[in-house]
């Protein structure tokens, strides 16, 4: 059985010994903007009799916009103020897919954005749509790609952003971009950077991108041999698609072991891990750096620190993150540009030269390592990370609209992004059981005082419902992203942390340190 399937040219099969290459198609995502219309039905969202974001639609900031949401199974009307310039004006629509944290955080800076009249979520869920930041779109299949385009054609979409992992592996950008839908996300080949470890660690061997060392296994006998003849502790890493929860620091060759069988023995990540890369351990500090990626140019974003561990001090099982804030102080200046100049622009030069231009927004996840140093490559993401990117758009100044729509025109040449100045932190809350089982359904209160606690709270949610009575309820482990700004990441923390006091969801849990680098003389957080 094969890890997994994914449609490379054929220069990268030799990088990538885990899959089985179907067809040729060309990677690169350039295509020009479609106009805006709109005149339609829209969709009403889970348990809500009546539409809930009657407020995402955006006139230009000088004139008024008038619009009116009525009941269901009739249309949004939409009339722009007189003397509006909005006909000469190239104006977006942006469909947003996806329906977790990193998605809120997203049609929140997109809402943002001058150029942009509405913004759409699909799937969404129940708190983006109830914060307005967009209508959300439950019943749009995102994994049928003909649903999606017919949606974006039906209502003049200018713009598709794709926001997990797992639509960009199975093609959905490479679709859209041959029906001519501006989109900013990587081909399925290109995306084989996080649907494959082996295939990225393969890419930095060839190009002399720093990582740490490797070996790749299907065999368990030859991957435990290995283990004991490296020693512990140990990264064991399956090689495709894990919900964030496919590595495993061991400390002990016991651990090392186990972690091996429960991937090619017990197959508990099914096809993603049938296959795993086992690397040596680097000691450090981690940070995640994003750049967004047109196929031949790349721009930094602002740095940021994700905290992976469930526990406090960086304890217990990894996770999909527990936190995050930006900017990371141990990503210097100097830091961040030799992170580009050694791990960036070899990545997209190398793409392209293997004939896969990536375009959409690369996240390496780094180690700055404590003997050198200096920061190696542990893995790539091929979207914006979760939570990271809570932080990140909450201290963007530009038209996220726009620059997104250059990145997918490979148009990026000269474009400069500005930030707010001081520090964001989001704390995640999750629920209790997180990263293994946990009860669905409890009950989440006070969600609007948290985030008037300060006007620089917001909370993204990523796994939230209404129950019959209107209230929110968790329905993922990872469920909201209490999220705040602040003049420094001292005033970031406290704020966040307030907002999290005033939350009342018994079955809920957070870590009570998220920022400790960084601040090492701060106390934890108290108790609720």
């Amino acid at each position: 059985m094969s890890c997994a399937t994914l449609n490379l040219p054929p220069s990268l099969k030799l990088l990538n010994s885990c899959f089985q290459p179907s067809n040729k198609k060309s990677c690169f995502l350039s295509s020009s903007f479609s106009s805006v219309s709109f005149v339609g039905p829209l969709t009403s969202y889970g348990n809500k009799s009546s539409w809930d974001s009657c407020h995402v639609i955006k006139g230009i900031r000088s004139f008024p916009i008038v619009f009116k949401c009525v009941a269901q199974k009739s249309e949004l009307s939409v009339s722009v103020g007189a003397g509006s310039n909005i006909a000469s004006e190239k104006r977006l629509v942006v469909l947003v897919i996806g329906g977790g944290g990193r998605e809120h955080a997203l049609c929140y800076a997109l809402q943002r954005s001058p150029s942009c009249d509405a913004v759409f979520c699909a799937p969404g869920n129940a708190g983006i749509s109830n914060s307005g930041n967009a209508t959300c779109i439950p019943e749009l299949d995102i994994s049928d790609s003909s649903a999606v385009i017919s949606f974006c054609r039906k209502w003049g979409v200018g713009l598709v952003v794709v926001g997990p992992e797992a639509p960009l592996v199975s093609g959905l950008a490479n679709d859209l971009v041959k029906a001519g839908i501006p989109t900013f996300g990587p081909s399925a080949e290109a995306a084989a950077l996080e649907g494959s470890k082996n295939f990225m660690k393969n890419l930095c061997d060839k190009y002399k991108i720093p990582t740490a060392k490797y070996q790749t296994f299907t065999d368990p006998s030859s991957a435990k041999q290995y283990i004991e003849d490296q020693g512990a502790p140990i990264v064991i890493k399956a090689d495709g698609l894990a919900a964030g929860k496919g590595v495993i620091v061991a400390m002990t060759l016991e651990e090392a072991y186990e972690a091996v069988d429960s991937m090619l023995v017990k197959s508990v990540f099914g096809s993603a891990g049938c296959c795993v890369v086992i690397e040596e351990f680097l000691e450090g500090e981690e940070a995640s750096f994003f750049a967004l990626v047109d196929g031949e140019n790349a721009i930094p974003l602002e740095s940021a620190q994700d905290h992976k561990r469930v526990g406090d001090g960086d304890t217990g099982p990894n996770t999909g993150g527990m936190g995050a804030y930006s900017p990371a102080p141990v990503l210097t200046k100097e830091l961040q540009s030799v992170v580009m100049q050694t791990i960036i622009h070899p990545t997209v030069k190398g793409m392209a030269a293997e004939g896969c231009k990536f375009v959409g927004v690369l996240y390496a996840g780094l180690m700055i390592e404590k003997k050198t140093g200096l920061p190696k490559l542990i893995e790539y993401n091929v979207r914006f990370g979760d939570p990271e990117c809570q932080v990140l758009m909450v201290r963007l100044e530009s038209d996220l609209a726009q620059v997104l729509l250059a990145a997918s025109r490979g148009e990026l040449s000269g474009v400069s992004l500005k930030w707010s100045p001081g520090s964001a932190m989001v704390v995640v809350m999750a629920s209790r059981g997180y990263p293994g089982s946990y009860e669905k359904g409890t009950v989440i209160q006070n969600l609007e005082e948290a985030e008037n606690v300060a006007p620089t709270v917001k909370i993204f949610h990523a796994g939230t419902a209404l129950n019959s009575d209107g209230n929110f309820i968790a329905t993922g482990g990872r469920v909201l992203g209490v999220t705040a700004t602040g003049r420094d990441l001292e005033e970031a923390r406290d704020r966040a942390y307030q907002a999290v006091e005033e939350i009342n969801w018994p079955g809920g849990f957070y870590r009570r340190d998220i920022g400790w680098r960084a601040l090492p003389q701060k106390q934890l957080a108290p108790k609720k």
